[in-house]
């Protein structure tokens, strides 16, 4: 079995967030980079454990971006990926640009599984699975929290709104992983000496269609102090919450 993992790249969640030329565009100095973590924690994890309980499963990495990427990509492979392939873009802000790229790369691999994130933490378009799908004309089930194998066929359960649904598909097929379909771990020694001669193939991306752009980007508000309201002065407060906070 062959499986691919699509990871990105995404600001450390404690990194400082900030903007430049004319808000059109993130301010990357000083930003610690780490692997989305819906791609580490779920969909490479999975992968991984699945790898374990086959000995022959190819388990191969995409990532679209530039040479900041490798770093990240290399503790992809510490954690368990056999090689990995980077398509060398800048262009991260289409995700039809994106996942164009990804279906590329994957036309030519044959895999059985491929998985994704369920979103990356940066952009939380939720977009590039099924569209890799799409592109691919295979199978889509998203929001796994739940995936067993048996043979050729996966089940997969998902979240639905107010409970969950359970699908059975074969082989092969794109899913995007959440919370619950494996649980994180780190790389061991073992495992980040090996990483360093893993195969890391980079490819030119191909000609694809950018369908959107962004036009500028907006911080939220300053969180505004907080009002103390002494316990025998209600009537200030149901006055606050009113017209204020607007919440009676």
């Amino acid at each position: 079995m062959k499986i691919l993992v699509c990871i990105s790249k995404t600001p450390d969640t404690t990194a400082k967030i900030a903007f430049k030329n004319g808000n059109t565009q993130f301010e990357e100095n000083g930003v610690q980079w780490i692997i989305n973590p819906y791609d580490e924690w779920y969909a490479l994890i999975r992968a991984i454990e699945l790898k374990e309980k086959d000995a022959s499963t190819v388990l191969h990495l995409i990532n679209v971006g530039g040479a900041e990427s490798d770093p990240i990509i290399r503790k992809a492979l510490a954690l368990g990926g056999d090689e990995a392939i980077r398509v060398n873009t800048t262009n991260l802000s289409d995700s039809f640009y994106v996942a164009s790229q990804i279906a590329e790369a994957a036309k030519s691999g044959a895999y059985d599984l491929i998985f994704t994130g369920k979103e990356t933490i940066d952009y939380n378009g939720s977009s590039i699975g099924g569209m890799v799908a799409e592109l691919l004309d295979l199978p889509y089930v998203s929001l796994a929290t739940k995936f067993e194998l048996n043979g050729t066929t996966a089940t997969i359960t998902r979240e639905i709104e107010g409970g969950e649904e359970v699908n059975e598909v074969p082989l092969p097929v794109v899913v995007s992983c959440q919370k619950g379909v494996a649980e994180a771990r780190i790389p061991n020694m073992r495992g980040i000496m090996s990483a360093r001669t893993k195969p890391l193939k980079v490819v030119e991306p191909v000609a694809a269609d950018t369908l959107t752009s962004i036009k500028s980007f907006e911080l939220p508000p300053p969180k505004a102090g907080v009002k103390i309201i002494s316990t025998d002065n209600m009537a200030e407060l149901v006055r606050l919450l009113h017209e204020e906070a607007k919440v009676i």
